[in-house]
């Protein structure tokens, strides 16, 4: 499985066409305790950077955008009644939505973990 990674800190795991995103550890580190999720509904396309959840914690709402295109195939209904797993396993319980991959090449302008690593020691 590989994994992605974007300036907007969300990860992606690519599974066949199938692609599973959330918000990383840095990000939820920054958003501090989370108190609600929004996620997409199943079936729902979604445009590569568009809106396509929304996190709440208890300093800010931030938009999730769509890392790519495609068809929002899952969310994860478990956040829905504890939205702190993004806190407590942002990278894997803590997932927010699984989608189709419309478009392959738009995982080309995405980071690797060693980049990932990288971009947030900059910031």
């Amino acid at each position: 499985m590989a994994r992605y990674f974007t300036d907007e800190h969300e990860w992606i795991d690519l599974e066949g066409d199938l692609a599973t995103v959330g918000i990383t550890d840095y990000a939820q580190g920054q958003l501090g305790d989370i108190v609600f999720v929004e996620l997409p509904e199943v079936g729902t396309v979604i445009e590569k950077g568009k809106d396509a959840a929304v996190v709440e914690s208890v300093k800010a709402a931030s938009d999730v955008y769509a890392p790519i295109s495609g068809e929002v195939m899952e969310a994860n209904s478990a956040l829905e009644d504890d939205p702190a797993l993004v806190n407590t396993s942002p990278e894997e319980d803590g997932w927010f939505f699984k989608m189709t991959v419309a478009d392959k090449a738009e995982l080309d302008g995405l980071m690797d973990a060693a980049a990932y690593k990288s971009f947030c020691d900059s910031l």
